[in-house]
């Protein structure tokens, strides 16, 4: 039922996603990945504010060009409304997905009793009869849905790849990468997912005409790269990089921070740093962006 469309004229189209489905089947870890990849996330919004929450983003000129709604339980009576407002988005000739979060019932019976939490539909009935009455409710949303994921046998970081494939585009990174230069006399990164140590390479600071440079000058890089090990070094740590970043795609990780340290975090931090940011960028396609925390700090 999904449409590609501009709206309300705008120059900029507006895509929508509706998150929902059953309790306890995964719209919170849908919710945050998505969020992770620029969509605008309005979680447990009303039906009847759907719409202004669209106009007005309209009016950013496409600022916010990706919406996503996470809708929870609250009754039969909300869903009915619920279907109104999606028939209406459809006449309007809004783009609008709906994802459709399923699991089975003894799958969602364990989550619940892990959670020591009540059903949001249980009232004073059993966990089992306010799972029954949800699926009742929804059982037309269902039939209405672009994309059903069943969660049953999908762990979180299952689900989060499962989304982050789903719903990239070219220019939607399933990977961010940062690499960080910094110096070990002022302390490790306290973010890193790895951490590299190339004080075994000859530090230009002994070197009287490197010293008042770093490793942003050529001088300095072409001197720390024709050390022995250094082209090695670069090529095997890639190498691993390369391993480590289908680990994470493959789990569904949005985000690592990979950490470069020298002395002083000025000269063979950076020119490392530059070198294999290229050369992963080169060889897996992934963004990497590079920060060099220490540089200029001495």
């Amino acid at each position: 039922m999904s449409t590609q469309a501009e709206s309300n004229g705008a120059d900029h189209p507006i895509e929508v996603v509706l998150v929902t489905g059953m309790s306890g089947a995964g719209r919170t870890t849908v919710a945050n990945v998505l969020e992770d990849m620029d969509w605008y996330v309005v979680d447990n919004l009303p039906p009847q504010m759907m719409r202004p929450l669209v106009e007005l983003v309209a009016r950013a000129d496409g600022a916010l060009p990706k919406i996503a709604i996470v809708t929870d339980s609250k009754g039969r009576a909300k869903y009915t409304e619920l279907e109104d407002t999606i028939s209406d988005f459809v006449d309007q000739g809004l783009s609008l997905r709906i994802l459709y979060l399923d699991a089975a019932d003894e799958v969602l019976v364990r989550r619940f009793e892990s959670t020591r939490r009540p059903h949001p539909l249980q009232g004073e009935g059993t966990l089992l009869e306010g799972i029954e009455g949800e699926r009742s409710a929804l059982e037309s949303l269902k039939r209405r849905a672009d994309i059903i994921i069943d969660t049953s046998e999908l762990n979180v970081h299952q689900l989060s790849s499962q989304v982050r494939k789903r719903f990239s585009t070219g220019d939607t990174p399933l990977l961010r990468l940062t690499i960080m230069s910094f110096g070990f006399k002022y302390g490790l990164p306290k973010d890193a997912d790895h951490i590299a140590d190339v004080r075994f390479l000859p530090n230009p600071y002994w070197i009287p005409h490197l010293r008042g440079h770093n490793g942003l000058d050529s001088d300095v890089a072409d001197f720390v790269v024709g050390q022995n090990g250094a082209e090695e070094f670069i090529e095997r740590y890639t190498a691993t990089l390369e391993t480590v970043s289908q680990g994470y795609l493959h789990e569904g990780r949005g985000y690592a921070m990979i950490g470069i340290g020298c002395t002083g975090g000025k000269h063979r931090s950076v020119a490392i740093s530059e070198r294999i940011a290229k050369s992963l960028t080169a060889q897996t396609g992934i963004p990497v962006t590079v920060r060099h925390r220490d540089l200029g700090r001495e």
